[in-house]
């Protein structure tokens, strides 16, 4: 996602590993790994070299890896394949998109340069951006970038940018090669912009795969709209239907971060953020985010409702500032991460919420399906952020990303700032927390473990209407290890990604398990 938002209110090389923590062995979690440092594209001047006045003169952040996804290998726990923007823009989109990939279970990783996405990798556009991955239950892995250039052809007022589009492709190869991409669309008018994609591959059906997306479109000097859409393939990937509208929020409406979830039953549910600015008598709404999906029972042949979707609950997020310097960090705020227990159907869903504190400051909410989505439990509160009276805003999480491990366990992970200290630098840390079993109740969320090994410095994160490590996180799940996949900020690199795994149950002591040890059946 960039700054077109508009509602109211293959190179290949291996990197070294980090160190790891003293303690791992004791609190469940595998060896700190570093997937990426220095960009493979080389110095600005080589490729991508394309400020742009959009939104301001562009800024590079050459070596910065951020908003990073990750997957896990259906028939191949071993294979993790990770995504990212690498070398951001400020005002907009990264000079291309990367990928990560490990054949050993996350003890290293090899850099891929995914073909023909921007100038950078053999393409046509001038930048990608929001990554996302998905592997279908062959192992075939599929990814999905939106790629743009910055500026408009010649001036309009109603211009919300350059030529754009969404780009597929796919891996035989757990991740390593790539075929050549396939435009699922391909915008020219600078009034329309396709933005927030996201790949699913059918679990179920390794013929089905499934994208969406919303496209903001403007209609005049005061009216737009931002409809759902979506696109899908019943060959695998080979070949894509035509793109098409399947949601409208209405005039100076929109949605946005839209993901598919794939019940075992085989429904597909379209989750989105569906922000309504408007009440029926022209006044602003005074809660315009609300979580909601439609369904489909046919595959995404058709979706219902097309207009109003199903409500889950409101997204009461604030949006997230340094405890000390007031910074703004562009976080999660308007999006969310939804998972699906593949053994029990269950669904579950995350995001910012200020509602805990009283409208004080954004912490992670949580509810869950048992029954498809029909119906909703409590949301409660899940980050296990310690209060702080005195510091109060280092209570905030932020980005939350939850997913499924096959034993049942479920893992939400989060940035916060505890472990910050008086004034500059505004320190923060990754977390995960986990649940076995009766979800719904907060007393049941614990084990709390912090992922990081130091606490970093947010401050040096790359700029992009706010600091910028991502909009999302990757976390991905393997039979009893949650797999996490973050950025962190450091003086001399603004944002490198890391690798971590967790186990679900953790033993109080012993030797840590390596990847295809733990992952084997009983």
């Amino acid at each position: 996602m960039d700054a077109r938002f508009v509602a109211v209110g293959a190179a290949i090389a291996t990197l070294a590993h980090a160190p790891a923590m003293a303690d791992s062995a004791t609190n469940g979690l595998g060896p700190l790994v570093q997937v990426s440092e220095v960009s493979p594209f080389g110095p600005l001047e080589a490729c991508g070299n394309f400020p742009g006045e959009f939104f301001g003169i562009g800024v590079n952040f050459v070596d910065s890896e951020v908003e990073p996804w990750v997957e896990v290998n259906p028939t191949d726990p071993r294979n993790i394949a990770a995504f990212w923007q690498q070398d951001r823009w400020s005002n907009g989109g990264a000079r291309s998109n990367v990928a990560g990939v490990s054949v050993d279970g996350g003890s290293t990783f090899e850099i891929v340069v995914v073909p023909v996405l921007s100038d950078c990798t053999g393409g046509d556009f001038e930048r990608a951006t929001d990554p996302w991955l998905s592997f279908s239950p062959n192992g075939v892995l599929h990814q999905i970038s939106l790629v743009f250039d910055q500026d408009p052809p010649e001036p309009d007022p109603l211009a919300l940018g350059g030529r754009n589009g969404i780009t597929v492709s796919r891996s035989f190869d757990g991740g390593l090669n790539w075929t050549d991409p396939i435009l699922i669309i391909d915008d020219t008018n600078p009034q329309l912009f396709n933005d927030k994609q996201s790949i699913t591959a059918d679990p179920n059906d390794s013929d089905f795969v499934y994208a969406v997306w919303d496209r903001l479109e403007t209609l005049n000097e005061f009216d737009f709209r931002g409809p759902g859409l979506f696109a899908r393939s019943t060959d695998g990937g080979l070949s894509w239907e035509e793109a098409r509208e399947i949601f409208d929020p209405g005039i100076n409406n929109q949605i946005i971060g839209a993901q598919i979830a794939v019940l075992p039953s085989g429904e597909v549910l379209n989750f989105f953020n569906q922000i309504i600015n408007f009440l029926p008598d022209g006044s602003l709404n005074p809660v315009p985010f609300t979580l909601a999906f439609q369904r489909s029972d046919d595959n995404g042949a058709t979706f219902a409702p097309t207009e109003r979707g199903i409500r889950v609950d409101d997204i009461l997020a604030l949006g997230v500032f340094t405890p000390d310097l007031l910074a703004p960090v562009r976080d999660a705020a308007i999006l969310f991460d939804v998972a699906v227990d593949r053994r029990r159907g269950r669904v579950y869903a995350v995001w910012q919420d200020s509602r805990f504190s009283g409208g004080a400051f954004d912490e992670v909410a949580f509810t869950m399906s048992r029954d498809g989505g029909r119906s909703w439990s409590e949301t409660i509160k899940v980050s296990q952020t310690p209060a702080d009276p005195v510091r109060p805003l280092r209570q905030q999480a932020f980005i939350p990303s939850v997913s499924v491990a096959g034993d049942g366990t479920v893992g939400v992970t989060y940035y916060d700032f505890r472990n910050d200290v008086d004034r500059a630098p505004e320190l923060a840390d990754h977390f995960l927390v986990r649940c076995r079993s009766r979800c719904a109740a907060a007393a049941n969320w614990g084990d709390e473990i912090r992922l990081t090994d130091q606490s970093f410095d947010y401050l040096q994160a790359p700029t992009a209407g706010g600091l910028f490590l991502g909009d999302y996180v990757g976390l991905a799940a393997t039979k009893r290890d949650l797999l996490a996949f973050f950025q962190q900020s450091f003086t001399d690199d603004p944002a490198s990604g890391f690798f971590r795994r967790a186990k679900t149950r953790p033993r109080p002591a012993g030797p840590w398990i390596s990847a295809q040890a733990s992952d084997m059946p009983d």
